[in-house]
């Protein structure tokens, strides 16, 4: 991580690129208990109006702040994360999904030694999660 002083607002201080798999979806339903079939069952995501399977809303948020927390070096640090789900990520039984996310300083705060880092997340060139923001501790 850069100490405060190295930061400037605008920088980007991660990008990632991750991809997912109907394989992602099962693991992370495993892991979570959320077995909600719109989350790999085509028949069942479209029956409810949905265009194909979706990832968790909950995986997309958590693969999103991994790069703020590869940056920062410490899940401590994050003292704060809030974003806003603006489309559905649809994950296709060949190809899968590729979420791309950017992390840029988006506010600097010296005296509380914190940085608001602002992410723009993305798949198949649409915006997936809409004021993605993390508070971290520099300190």
């Amino acid at each position: 991580m850069s100490g405060l002083v190295d930061l400037k607002v605008g920088d980007v201080v991660a990008e990632a690129d991750f991809p997912l798999t109907r394989d992602s979806l099962v693991r992370y339903a495993g892991a979570s208990g959320d077995f909600n079939p719109i989350h790999y069952r085509d028949d069942v995501a479209r029956s409810v109006g949905l265009p194909g399977v979706l990832a968790h809303g909950m995986l997309t948020m958590g693969v999103a702040i991994q790069p703020v927390i590869d940056w920062i070096g410490d899940p401590a640090k994050v003292l704060d994360y809030q974003v806003r789900f603006t489309r559905p990520v649809l994950v296709d039984a060949t190809d899968g999904a590729r979420v791309l996310v950017v992390a840029r300083v988006g506010v600097l705060d010296a005296e509380a030694q914190t940085a608001r880092i602002d992410l723009t997340v993305t798949c198949g060139g649409e915006t997936v999660l809409g004021k993605a923001q993390v508070r971290v501790s520099l300190a």
